[in-house]
């Protein structure tokens, strides 16, 4: 049975609990979660939402978490933010960039230099891969600290669904937020990626490449996607294929897409590089200075900073980012300042360029975060 805490932030459900947990841990508000697919044939936590809870757990000192029998709620109270090394292998169920989002929330604000080493999925259907993190995310952490005193990201092995065996090393020594205004995305000026294959033919590799370049050159002559045919341990444990895109804009901002193919099924290598291809072309017309991927995670800095005002510039904003926002305001009583931004078409001196969907210009006065050290 769970104790009931009379202080404790009340929620139902199991969305957004990635989210709950990591504004409770910066906070150090006890929350309390019911109804956790209570009216489901497999009612309670999944196997990942435990996994995580002990992730957590490990980064933390002094946390306490209570769960009812059937596992249909919880009560987290959390410990202080410590950091330091970590190791942790994750359920195959969810990649490693579900964990990842929770490490990258939490990693500015750990009391020590914080080292991971995740092992799991680095790929599926669901979750951003580490791929994405790496050049989506890591750009999204960069904008919003005073000097990059070397944040290292190293993906030593890869693997996909269902038996995994990827590995990647995330390090993030002290860093200190600031304020940031990043409002201009201006044009894509080049495309990279990374097409890899493991235990599978190498062959495949290339006609995945063959296929999204197809694409990507008939907008832009600048494209490099590179091969990772890896073998032996560094190919994890089951077969596969896919890629990760990245356009990079002319300021510096970052956009990604992935695709990967699903387990046990055969897939046409050239389909899934043109449905990689469209779908980062997706991703620029959303547009924006932030991956649609990592909104959540900038509003997370804009909110954790120093008592000045940060403005950012999106896209349409994800449903998991609303989310955020509304819980921002249950957790620490902020409100951010949402209007329409349209671009400046004077300064580009050519009325006919597409700007792609309208974008959003998000402000807001961080809260005066500060590390108890």
């Amino acid at each position: 049975m769970v104790r009931n805490n009379p202080n404790a932030l009340k929620f139902k459900g199991s969305n957004f609990m990635r989210q709950r947990l990591v504004l409770s841990v910066l906070t150090g508000k006890c929350i309390s979660i019911s109804d956790i697919r209570s009216s489901d044939t497999e009612p309670g936590l999944r196997e990942y939402e435990v996994n995580l809870l002990r992730l957590i757990d490990k980064m933390t000192n002094g946390t306490l978490i209570e769960v009812n029998e059937t596992g249909t709620s919880f009560a987290f109270t959390p410990g202080s933010l410590i950091g330091d090394t970590v190791e942790h292998e994750c359920c195959k169920h969810r990649a490693i960039g579900y964990y990842l989002e929770v490490i990258m929330a939490l990693a500015p604000f750990c009391k020590k230099p914080l080292s991971v080493v995740l092992r799991g999925v680095t790929n599926n259907q669901i979750d951003p891969s580490v791929d994405a993190f790496k050049n989506g995310g890591l750009n999204v952490l960069k904008q919003f600290i005073v000097i990059d005193p070397g944040i290292e990201f190293q993906i030593k092995k890869r693997g996909v669904e269902p038996e995994g065996g990827g590995e990647i090393h995330f390090h993030c020594p002290k860093v200190k937020l600031k304020a940031a205004q990043v409002k201009r995305a201006e044009k894509v000026k080049r495309i990279r990626g990374t097409a890899f294959s493991l235990r599978v033919s190498p062959a495949i590799v290339n006609r995945f490449i063959e296929s999204a370049k197809g694409e990507l050159l008939k907008f832009l002559p600048d494209v490099f996607i590179s091969t990772d045919a890896l073998k032996g341990q560094a190919a994890g444990k089951s077969p596969g294929f896919g890629g990760s895109l990245v356009a990079e804009t002319t300021t510096g901002c970052v956009y990604t897409a992935d695709k990967v193919s699903l387990p046990s099924t055969r897939q046409i290598p050239e389909e899934l590089g043109k449905e990689a291809a469209w779908l980062l072309f997706e991703e620029i017309s959303r547009g924006g200075v932030v991956d649609s991927s990592f909104q959540s995670l900038a509003c997370l800095y804009m909110a954790f900073t120093t008592k000045d005002v940060s403005q950012c510039v999106m896209g349409p904003l994800s449903p998991y980012t609303i989310g955020f926002m509304r819980l921002l305001k249950t957790f620490v009583g902020l409100t951010f300042k949402l209007e329409p931004y349209a671009e400046d078409v004077a300064e580009t001196q050519d009325s006919s360029l597409k700007f792609g969907t309208n974008k959003i210009l998000i402000t807001g006065v961080g809260v005066g975060y500060h590390k108890f050290t």
